[in-house]
Order: C-alpha cells, then structure tokens, then sequence
C-alpha cells in the first residue's frame, strides 16, 4: 500500500466552481475572492477578512500596517515553520524567539513575559497542529507590560499595547473558549497551502476581532492598497464604464488572491464540517491504538471541551529516542509505503537563523520536542483500511 503525507482533498465541488470562474471571464480578484472573505468572517465570527496569495503575505501585510519596521522587535517561537520569522525580518524587525515549556510544542508564556520590552511591537503566537495557543495568558502577559508600550503609529495608537497577531497557518476551524480561531487573538493568519486542511492550493487570509475604535472598512480598504501595488482601483472597479483612472498611493506589494484561488476555497468551506469531522476520527483512532505504545501523542481535543483543535497534524513523539532512531523510523515507514514527516525542526537550528546569531542551545525545549517526534498522516481522505495501515506499520517499525 503507498500512503502520501498529505495529499488534497478536491472533489467535484470544487472542480465546478472552478470552472464556473473560468467561464465568466473573471479570473483574478473579484467577485468570488470577496464572497470567500465573506464566508471566512462568518464562519469564523471575526469583524472582517482580506485574502492573500500566502498566510506569509497576510503576515507581512499586517505588521506592515502596523508600521512594525526596523528597531523594533516581534516575540514569536523558536518551535514554528520559517514562514513565522520571515514576515518579521521582511519588514526589518527582529525576531525574537521564545522556548517551548518543557515537554509541550507551545511557547513558554513565563519566558515571554520576560521578553517583553520598550521596543516590542507586536506577538505572534503560533498554533502548532491547529491546537490553539493559550490566549488569555498571552493577552495577560501583554496588559501586565502595558507600561512598556510606546505607539508610534496610528494603528498602534488605536490598540496602545503589543499587538497579538496569530499564526493560524493549521488552525483554521480549531476553537478554544468557545472562540473560533480568527477570533481569539486581535489578528489572525491562515494559510491554504495545498497541505492544510482547507486549501485554495496557494492562498491564505487575515481577518481580525471587533475593536470599538477600529474602522474595520478604512482597514480593508488598506489591505487592498497593500496588496495591489498601492493601486487606487482594483482591476473589478476599473471595469465600471468611465472608470479607467486610479491613482498610486504608495509603491506597495503584489500579493492578491485570485477569484479561481477563492473558487476552490467557498467549495471546500462548505465540505469544511464534514472534513473536520473525519480528521477528529482519524485522531481517535489513532489514539486508541497508540495508547499502549512507548510514544506520547499530542492531545488534540480536551476532555472537558476547552479547546478544539482543528486537526491538522498528528504528531507523535518516540519516547527516550533520539535524532538518529527517528530518523531510522522514518526510513522504515517509507519502506513499507507510508509517508512521514516532522513538525518542525527549530528555527534557530537552520542556517539563516544561524547566521543571524540564534543558537538551539538556548532553545533547549525546543530541541527535545524535535529530536524524537515524527508525524503520521492525516487528511480527510484517508480512508479506515489506509488508518489501519499506517499504525500496524509504525508498530512495527518501532518494535523492529
């Protein structure tokens, strides 16, 4: 049996809307983009949403809009994908990277209470997996150092705190609190690369809570300039008859969504449901049959429905192992057909954070989480015969 990593779930549905793109001769930004960034905010229960070509963009854009440039510093962990880092250092901000607590892929939220200072600007949680941060004491540690806090920009004027800005990239559909993902941290990013769970095959989005003194349009209308080379006019609106002209407000980016990107998008949104559902299934089964195993698993869904993870990941980790026994499994799965993976090898272990002076040596949590974890597959067409596969074949390679 061969059993990819994580392969995409399209269907019919999504086949048609995408050629219902193609034949009404609206291809790029437009009709359907904004009809998925409506569906997104509803389905979510945020104020607003803007699509991109990548959650990195959405990223970017936001600490962009929060005038977030060099001199300043965004905490965010050192246990995430680069994409996290990457939007920092784009706007010439420094990252600042935070250890895992011990024995959890989460951040330290001690150790980021002590690295706020004077010149932090902004947070960026990541929620691994799709299991969601713990927000409250985010947001605890961010009032506690209110003190610090000195705005420099009228977006951080409105806010006149560390701006909480998520990296949703695995938890769109996750809740925690009863808060939907997008509507616990004041920003949130997602990511529909064709590996997550919701996928437009490139793509992602930013969409934001309610704040009383936020003008949630005048927002939007932002994004839009940021995204589309500080044009005036979108490519829709120069369509109107007479309305050629725009104007360049400003010598801005490229990274738009397209309408046959958002296509994909509204029909897998509303398969969304039912797609979490098989994940939450699979995770089960998985459980149960590890629970007996020299292996600790991450705990998606908690016993008392405080958080819901939205089921992106299953990571495994090879209790009293190392780098190379991992490694070894690895090689034994994909022996047998099955693909593998890990999530994530730290940041400060790769060469351009090297080079920019991080050692994991200081990331030391970080480290043993990586060291001996290894992720199975899971997606929605997974079938039980395929399920069954995979864990009669990772039994085996451990006990070889």
């Amino acid at each position: 049996m061969n059993i990819p990593f994580s392969p995409p779930d399209i269907g019919d549905d999504e086949i048609n809307e995408v050629v219902d793109t193609l034949k009404s001769g609206w291809i790029t930004t437009g009709p359907k983009t904004k009809k998925f960034e409506k569906l997104l905010t509803n389905y979510c229960m945020s104020e607003k949403t803007v699509c991109f070509d990548s959650c990195t963009s959405a990223l970017e854009m936001t600490l962009r809009m929060f005038g977030i440039k060099k001199g300043d510093e965004v905490i965010l962990p050192a246990y995430t994908y680069t994409a996290t880092a990457s939007a920092v250092c784009h706007v010439g901000a420094k990252p600042v990277m935070v250890d895992c607590m011990p024995n959890s892929i989460q951040m330290d939220y001690d150790k980021l209470y002590d690295l706020i200072n004077e010149r932090t600007k902004a947070i960026i949680p990541v929620d691994v997996a799709g299991v969601p941060c713990d927000y409250e004491k985010i947001f605890d540690a961010v009032r506690s150092k209110r003190m610090y806090f000195s705005p420099e920009t009228t977006m951080q004027d409105i806010y006149n705190r560390v701006i909480v800005l998520a990296d949703g990239a695995h938890s769109l559909g996750a809740r925690r609190d009863y808060h939907m993902s997008g509507n616990l941290a004041d920003f949130t990013a997602f990511s529909f690369h064709a590996v997550k769970n919701l996928t437009t095959g490139e793509g992602g989005a930013i969409t934001w809570k309610k704040h009383s003194d936020l003008n949630s349009e005048e927002l939007y209308k932002q994004y839009m300039l940021l995204s589309l080379h500080g044009q005036s006019k979108d490519a829709l609106a120069k369509t109107q008859l007479g309305a050629w002209e725009y104007d360049i407000v400003g010598p801005y980016f490229k990274c738009n969504m397209t309408d046959i990107m958002a296509s994909i998008g509204i029909a897998q949104l509303k398969r969304f449901p039912s797609m979490l559902k098989r994940r939450r299934q699979i995770i089960e089964f998985y459980d149960r049959e590890l629970a007996d195993q020299s292996v600790s698993v991450l705990k998606h869904y908690s016993e008392k429905g405080r958080f819901a993870s939205s089921g992106h990941l299953y990571l495994v980790k090879l209790l009293l192992k190392d780098e190379e026994y991992r490694n070894t499994i690895i090689k034994r799965m994909a022996s047998y057909g099955v693909a593998t993976n890990v999530h994530y090898k730290p940041l400060p272990m790769m060469t351009a954070y090297k080079r920019m002076g991080y050692s994991i040596s200081d990331y030391p949590n970080a480290y043993n989480m990586y060291k001996n974890e290894i992720t199975l597959p899971l997606y929605s067409k997974l079938t039980d015969e395929q399920a069954q596969y995979v864990i009669d074949c990772f039994k085996r390679s451990i006990k070889e």
